[in-house]
C-alpha cells in the first residue's frame, strides 16, 4: 500500500453514479491527489438495509454501478481497497432463502450460524448476558422455514443480516470464493468488516476472544497467499487494537478522531500524547468514516474491566456533549436511541460539524492526522468539508446517514472550489510529496497546551508545532536543501515555496 493519502467513498455518492464516473474523477479533477481508494460496498445490492453491508451476493457488482471489469479498469489506474464482509450476509440472499424454504435439508444450511450450533445444550443466563453486541438486545432472531422448522439464527447487527458460520467448511469456502474474485479484479487490499464478532465461543463475550485472533491470522494468511493485504476494522479498547496490530498488515487508528477533538475542545494534548507514544505504526489514520465517530476506542470500554482509558470518563462525557453542542444539536438527533441505527459506541456527525464548522480548526485536525503515524485516509464527506445531511437523516431514519450525503457532480465541483477544500487538497499533496514521511516519526516533548510532531528521513524533515490555546501552528520543513516554514495559514504548496 502506497504511503500516500487514501480516499474512502461510496461509488454513487461522490459526484457520479457508476464506477466509470469515479474513475473519471480520479483521472480528472482529482488526478494525483489520492494514492488509493477504498470503495465502500459495491456488491449487489448497494441500496439494502445497511448501505451495501448486507450483501445478497458478495460476488456480484451491483449492476447500477458497473461490473467486475469496471473494478479491474479502475485498479489499473489506482490502488483499490474493498470490504470483505465476513460476519454476515443478507437474509434475502439465495442461500438463506433456500434455507427458509427447505430448512435443514438445504445444501446451505451449514453456512448460517444458529443458537444451537454454539449452545447445543442450551445457555445459562450468565453466558447470554455477557455476549457483547453493538446494539441493545440479544443477537438472535427466531425464523421459521416453510417445512415448519423453527430456529434461532445469530443476527449480530439486524434481523436482515444473518451471521455466517465462518468455522464451518461451508463458511470458509464462501469467504475463499470472495477473495479469489477480488484477486481476479485487481483488488490489492481488503478491509475485514466486523471481524470482532465473527467467532462465537460459549462462555465468552463472543467478541475479540483468542479464537477471534486465530481466525484473523488464518484469514490474513489466506489473503496474503493471493497477494492481498489486510486491514482489520475493530472498534474496541485501545489495548486490544495494539494486540491485533501485531498480527495483521494494517489496523484503523480509531482512537485518533476523538482524541483530536478532545485536544481541540479542552486545549489539552495529554490524551493524544499518551496514545501516540504507544499507537500502532502500521495504522490507517482517519478522522471520519462511513460510520460515526468512535468513543469506545478511547475509554475503558465494556469489556475492559476496571482498566483505564486514554482519557477520563468525565472527559468522554464532555466530548460527546461538546459534539452535540457544536453541531447545534443535530448529532443528537442521529445518535443512540434517537435513530434506528443504534450503535452504542459512536456519535453520528460529520467531522466538520463536530468542530462547529470552524474551517481553521478543521484544517488543524487534518494537519494533525497527516502528521500522526500511519497512512491517512480521508472520507469523501470529510474531503468536501461536508455538513450534516438532515434531509437524508429524516428520509431514512438511519443515524449514520447524517454523514452519507449524495453529492451530484455539480455539487462536488462547487465544493472543490471552496477555500477549505482547496487548502485540504494542498495539505494532502504536501503529505503525499514530502520525503520526510517515508522516514521516522518523533513525538517531541512539550507542555500540555502544545503538540510537536516531527518526521525525518536522511536530510529531509517536516515538523508540526501546535499551540492549542491559540489554535496556532508552525509547519517547518526541508525543501531543496533549504529550510522553509509556514505559520498559521494553509494556502501553500511545496512548489509555491520552493526556492
Amino acid at each position: 500500500m502506497k504511503n500516500k493519502v487514501q480516499l474512502i467513498t461510496y461509488v454513487n455518492r461522490f459526484g457520479g453514479k457508476t464506477l466509470s464516473d469515479l474513475q473519471g474523477l480520479l483521472e480528472g479533477p482529482l488526478k494525483g491527489l489520492f494514492g488509493g481508494v477504498h470503495i465502500l460496498p459495491f456488491y449487489y445490492p448497494i441500496d439494502g438495509e445497511d448501505a451495501g453491508f448486507d450483501p445478497i451476493d458478495h460476488t456480484q457488482v451491483d449492476p447500477q454501478l458497473g461490473d467486475w471489469e469496471s473494478i479491474r479498469s479502475l485498479s489499473d489506474e489506482v490502488e483499490i481497497m474493498a470490504d470483505l464482509i465476513v460476519n454476515h450476509m443478507s437474509a434475502d440472499s439465495p442461500q438463506f432463502q433456500d434455507v427458509m424454504e427447505k430448512g435443514s435439508d438445504s445444501p446451505h444450511a451449514d453456512l448460517f450460524l444458529t443458537y444451537s450450533r454454539i449452545f447445543p445444550k442450551g445457555a445459562t443466563e450468565e453466558e447470554l448476558v455477557q455476549i457483547y453486541r453493538p446494539r441493545p438486545g440479544f443477537p438472535f432472531t427466531k425464523m421459521k422455514s416453510q417445512n415448519g422448522e423453527q430456529k434461532l439464527y445469530w443476527t449480530t447487527f439486524t434481523s436482515k443480516q444473518v451471521d455466517i458460520d465462518v468455522k464451518h467448511p461451508a463458511g470458509k469456502t464462501y469467504l475463499e470464493s470472495i477473495l479469489k474474485k477480488f484477486q481476479q479484479a485487481g483488488i490489492g487490499m481488503i478491509r475485514i468488516d466486523a471481524v470482532g464478532y465473527a467467532i462465537k465461543t460459549p462462555g465468552t463475550t463472543c467478541f475479540m476472544t483468542p479464537h477471534t485472533y486465530e481466525f484473523i491470522e488464518d484469514l490474513s494468511a489466506a489473503a496474503g497467499q493471493l497477494g492481498i493485504e489486510v486491514l482489520v476494522e475493530i472498534h474496541a479498547y485501545y489495548k486490544q487494537q495494539i494486540e491485533i496490530a501485531k498480527k495483521v498488515d494494517r489496523v484503523y487508528d480509531f482512537a485518533l478522531p476523538p482524541l483530536i477533538l478532545h485536544s481541540l475542545f479542552k486545549q489539552d494534548s495529554a490524551g493524544i500524547k499518551k496514545w501516540l507514544k504507544i499507537s500502532p505504526r502500521n495504522a490507517i489514520t482517519v478522522l471520519d468514516t462511513h460510520d460515526g465517530i468512535g468513543i469506545v476506542d478511547i475509554g475503558a470500554g465494556a469489556l475492559a474491566g476496571e482498566e483505564e482509558g486514554l482519557i477520563a470518563p468525565e472527559d468522554i462525557d464532555d466530548l460527546v456533549e461538546s459534539i452535540h453542542e457544536k453541531s447545534q444539536g443535530k448529532s443528537r438527533l442521529a445518535t443512540g436511541a434517537a435513530a434506528s441505527n443504534l450503535d452504542l459506541y459512536q456519535v453520528n456527525c460529520t467531522f466538520f460539524d463536530a468542530l462547529g464548522g470552524d474551517r481553521h480548526q478543521y484544517l488543524l485536525a487534518r494537519l494533525i492526522q497527516f502528521f500522526c503515524p500511519g497512512i491517512p485516509q480521508v472520507y469523501y464527506v470529510g474531503f468536501l468539508a461536508g455538513e450534516n445531511d438532515m434531509n437524508l437523516l429524516e428520509k431514512t431514519g438511519v443515524g449514520r446517514d447524517i454523514n452519507r450525503e449524495y453529492f451530484s457532480r455539480e455539487a462536488l465541483l462547487e465544493h472543490l472550489d471552496k477555500d477549505v477544500v482547496k487548502n485540504l487538497s494542498q495539505l494532502i499533496r504536501f503529505r503525499n510529496d514530502h520525503p520526510a514521511f517515508e522516514g521516522e516519526f518523533e513525538l517531541k516533548d512539550s507542555d500540555s497546551k502544545s503538540l510537536i510532531l516531527r518526521w525525518e528521513k536522511d536530510e529531509d524533515y517536516a515538523e508540526l508545532s501546535l499551540d492549542l490555546e491559540a489554535y496556532e501552528f508552525q509547519l517547518s520543513f526541508s525543501a531543496n536543501n533549504q529550510e522553509r516554514s509556514v505559520k498559521n495559514h494553509f494556502d501553500f504548496s511545496l512548489d509555491s515555496i520552493r526556492a
